[in-house]
């Protein structure tokens, strides 16, 4: 079965290609809107699946992986900030406190129907920062494709105090614990 990763995320990408498996990737053009009372892991969850959905008619005898993520402390998510100011608001406002990110992950076999969704939510407690460290952060690593301002995966990890999930992964867009799980129950040989 063909492997399809309907993300146009270059982080994601190379999470997936460190299972070596070949696979494709489609843009889905969905809109990312929270719905109304939803909750964030809600929110994730859905997108995940609807983005899986939205390129699934391309591809015949595939298995398609949609994932989303969704940061939130209390009532206030944080989306990709797409802005040098609004990172800095951001991390501002994230600064002592801990924000948990919501990824969720979602693969679509075309052959059979069915679809495996998983979420793994990670807490990530941001150490108090200076307006300083903050601006000398956003401005070497530029964040602004990412939610919630802040790459682990980079210079991003110094701005943290701790993390708490199941899959480290999970906070830099792709649980590859569960995804590697769920292509097994496809079929799939890992390792």
């Amino acid at each position: 079965m063909k492997l399809v990763l309907a993300s146009t995320s270059a982080y994601r990408r190379e999470l997936l290609q460190r299972f070596g498996l070949p696979f494709e990737v489609a843009r889905p053009d969905i809109d990312e809107s929270p719905l109304p009372g939803e909750t964030p892991q809600a929110t994730a969850e859905r997108l995940a699946v609807e983005k899986a959905r939205a390129v699934a008619g391309q591809f015949e005898d595939a298995l398609i992986i949609g994932s989303d993520q969704v940061a939130h402390m209390g009532d206030t998510r944080f989306g990709k900030p797409g802005t040098v100011e609004r990172a800095v608001a951001q991390l501002q406002s994230m600064s002592g406190r801990t924000v948990v990110f919501h990824t969720a992950l979602a693969v679509l076999s075309t052959r059979s129907g069915r679809v495996q969704l998983d979420a793994v939510p990670t807490e990530v407690r941001f150490r108090s920062l200076t307006d300083d460290e903050i601006v000398r952060y956003v401005n070497r690593e530029l964040p602004l494709d990412c939610a919630g301002s802040a790459k682990s995966e980079g210079l991003g990890i110094t701005l943290l105090d701790a993390l708490a999930g199941d899959d480290p992964n999970a906070l830099v867009g792709l649980p590859l614990i569960a995804l590697a799980r769920m292509l097994r129950n496809e079929g799939i040989a890992l390792p």
